[in-house]
């Protein structure tokens, strides 16, 4: 099978060496690997570092402006600069656990299914140096149990149903066409988002575990807000997905679970910092839901992109 691998990268470092050697090591090996760089100075120190034409005979550099960038937008015109009938959506900080990452998470686009496939998204691991917090949201989010989502399951997993991440997605090129691709515009959520419209249209999301990858990050209180703040204006702004499922009862879910891990982990004077961190996501989000009615001076300082509201 042909693949192309597409990585939105912005200031890397070790680590985007590290993920390319990684996929050229694969059992199924990508045709391209296409870099959006972001800024291409940001780059320069490892293009000075290493011979990317000898050592990457398959990666090919794409630079962008910081104005240019948007989640929807910058992974739009990379498939558009790719041909394999399969792409897959990376980013930087996502490194394959095995040498089969390519080949489990491409295989249930392989196999028959009714309905078809149109995208799966990967298992995402806890670095080890991951706190128990992070390990444990991991564990929570990415289950040991593959499955493929289709729009008879909305009625039970609610908003999990358009669960996808762009960390590490595998996705059907013809589908992706035929469904008019990424949004042109977004904070966040571009792969919810082709989700949701994928399921609207009668294809399976599919969830890979045995395809992993090593990502975690263990944000403090205020990188959570953000982040959650981005996630509640992505919602607000596609109504047409997100206003009819909810996402409380996910977040509801997790605290009873966390605080029971918790507590059966003997970790009990942990639960103070995480009340702590979930009240940050939670106004985060609730904040984002409602931006349009705050100031644009408080958005711009909430927001990880104030570019985005320019």
């Amino acid at each position: 099978m042909d693949l192309d691998v597409i990585i939105p990268v912005y200031k890397p470092g070790q680590e985007l060496l590290d993920l390319l050697d990684r996929l050229n090591a694969q059992t199924l090996r990508p045709k391209t690997i296409l870099l959006m760089n972001t800024e291409e100075e940001y780059l320069k120190p490892l293009l000075d570092q290493v011979d990317f034409g000898t050592r990457y005979p398959n990666v090919r550099i794409r630079h962008l402006k910081k104005e240019e960038f948007d989640h929807g937008n910058t992974r739009r015109q990379a498939v558009e600069d790719t041909t394999a009938p399969v792409f897959v959506m990376m980013t930087q900080d996502a490194l394959p656990a095995d040498r089969h990452l390519l080949e489990h998470l491409t295989e249930p686009l392989r196999r028959e299914h009714n309905p078809k496939v149109a995208v799966v998204c990967g298992r995402q691991l806890a670095g080890k140096k991951s706190g128990i917090l992070e390990r444990f949201s991991r564990k929570f989010n990415y289950p040991e149990e593959s499955v493929i989502k289709t729009a008879e399951d909305l009625p039970r997993l609610g908003i999990r149903t358009y669960f996808c991440s762009d960390v590490c997605a595998a996705y059907d090129r013809q589908i992706y066409e035929e469904l008019g691709g990424f949004v042109t515009r977004t904070l966040f959520n571009e792969d919810m988002i082709f989700a949701a419209a994928a399921i609207g249209a009668g294809y399976g999301v599919g969830y890979e575990a045995s395809a992993r990858v090593i990502h975690s990050h263990d944000y403090t209180n205020l990188q959570q807000f953000h982040r959650n703040f981005d996630l509640g204006v992505s919602q607000a702004e596609h109504p047409e997905v997100f206003g009819n499922v909810r996402s409380e009862s996910e977040g509801k879910r997790l605290v009873k679970e966390a605080t029971k891990y918790l507590i059966s982990s003997g970790k009990i004077l942990q639960l103070p910092h995480f009340y702590l961190q979930c009240a940050a996501k939670y106004a985060g989000y609730l904040l984002g839901k409602n931006y349009r009615k705050l100031p644009m001076g408080l958005v711009r300082k909430f927001t990880t992109n104030p570019g985005y509201f320019r």
